[in-house]
């Protein structure tokens, strides 16, 4: 991982406002199994902190080639979600953080799903055609629909 990142390459801070700001690798070495990035400009513990639970963005111009069956997260928004012969709709959105693998938020007209990015469930990524077909579990799709009128009043009840 640390040679993928040169002194000199440019990178992209997203903060959770939806604010970017660019940075400028300075320098970048291995620290407990982890990677630490010195930045110019960023010289001290508080202009540091600005940065905290930032993503950081790297142009596409500059990224590293991956593995075969490896993509980058970016490149998955956009690309149809198929279940089998059945298309659930288009990848919105991709959420890290949840549990092991990332999260494909796929929009449906007004329905939204979060189908975990799990090797277990891909049958084949199509980056070229965008689509990603998938074998998904029995009743994944069920955890995502809206409530019904009786599971509703259910749920009312038992917080009162």
């Amino acid at each position: 991982m640390p040679d993928r990142f040169a002194v000199g390459m440019k990178l992209l801070a997203l903060a959770d406002d939806g604010s970017r700001r660019e940075l400028e690798v300075e320098e970048a070495w291995p620290h407990k199994g982890l990677l630490v990035l010195k930045f110019v400009g960023v010289d001290s513990i508080s202009v540091a902190e600005e940065l905290a639970g930032c993503e950081l963005q790297v142009p596409q111009a500059e990224r590293a080639s991956l593995d075969e069956g490896w993509s980058y997260i970016s490149d998955l928004v956009g690309c149809t979600v198929l279940d089998g012969n059945r298309e659930i709709g288009t990848i919105a959105d991709v959420q890290s953080g949840a549990g092991e693998a990332p999260l494909l938020i796929v929009k449906a007209g007004a329905q939204a799903y979060e189908i975990p990015y799990a090797e277990a469930y891909l049958k084949r990524v199509d980056l070229a055609q965008r689509r990603i077909e998938m074998q998904l579990p029995e009743g994944l799709l069920d955890v995502n629909a809206p409530l019904t009128a009786e599971e509703k009043q259910a749920q009312r009840k038992s917080k009162a």
